[in-house]
């Protein structure tokens, strides 16, 4: 059974989503304070956290950036009243999966917590991608060429993961923000093309001859040598 952390100071908000979850099949702990949220995960194993952005004793951002500490790879859902495109765009910048707004359906957090799970299963499933000599570990969240190894952020990651298993196929900015940050639409921000860059700048540290390619007004394609121009 899958197992969620719930940090949150509304009762509400927090019944919500425990009786969701516990319908759903899945187990649930709910805490409202950040140092309630760092004792569990410092001596528990979650397979996700929803986290509350306005929390009692600490922001939701730092106590996320204390998470990452802990648990790098654990998927954070924030959930939060505030929901300017500044407010979700710092959240995901600091490394959440996804920003649900409230007020929120309670139908509609069971499914994005379900695709979250789905995709962490998928990683465990299968330690090691490979394209041209590149490898990306699933696990450990590096890149890998000969014996050379880059550590991912936690975007960066999922945004390589993305490319790789799509090598050579065009994937468009809609795309990437679904998969990678769960938007449903363009924030309107330059945050795609910040980790694509820090990408290159992670390829070309390791001599790979890897590209990802802009192509402007659609997307991007994550280029090999041989590839040629008709199989983008």
């Amino acid at each position: 059974m899958s197992s969620v952390l719930c940090v949150e100071d509304d009762e509400f908000f927090a019944r919500e989503i425990i009786h969701a979850l516990t319908e759903a099949g899945i187990s649930a702990q709910h805490v409202i304070t950040a140092a309630e949220a760092i004792s569990c995960l410092e001596n528990e194993s979650y397979d996700l956290i929803t986290l509350d952005r306005v929390l009692p004793d600490l922001d939701g951002i730092e106590l996320l950036k204390k998470i990452r500490a802990i648990k790098s790879d654990t998927p954070v859902i924030m959930i939060s009243g505030m929901n300017s495109v500044d407010d979700r765009v710092s959240g995901i910048s600091a490394g959440c999966q996804d920003y649900i707004v409230k007020p929120f359906s309670s139908e509609e957090v069971v499914a994005r917590i379900l695709v979250h799970l789905r995709f962490s299963k998928v990683i465990t499933d299968t330690s090691i991608l490979s394209v041209e000599g590149i490898q990306l570990d699933l696990i450990e969240k590096t890149l890998c060429f000969g014996k050379v190894y880059m550590p991912l952020k936690s975007v960066e990651f999922r945004l390589m993961n993305m490319l790789m298993r799509n090598h050579g196929i065009l994937i468009t900015r809609p795309m990437i923000l679904e998969a990678v940050w769960g938007y449903k639409f363009d924030p309107g921000t330059k945050v795609i093309d910040v980790h694509i860059n820090n990408l290159r700048k992670k390829l070309d540290a390791l001599s790979s001859s890897l590209q990802i390619i802009n192509l402007r007004g659609a997307g991007f394609v994550l280029k090999c040598p041989d590839d040629n121009e008709e199989s983008i």
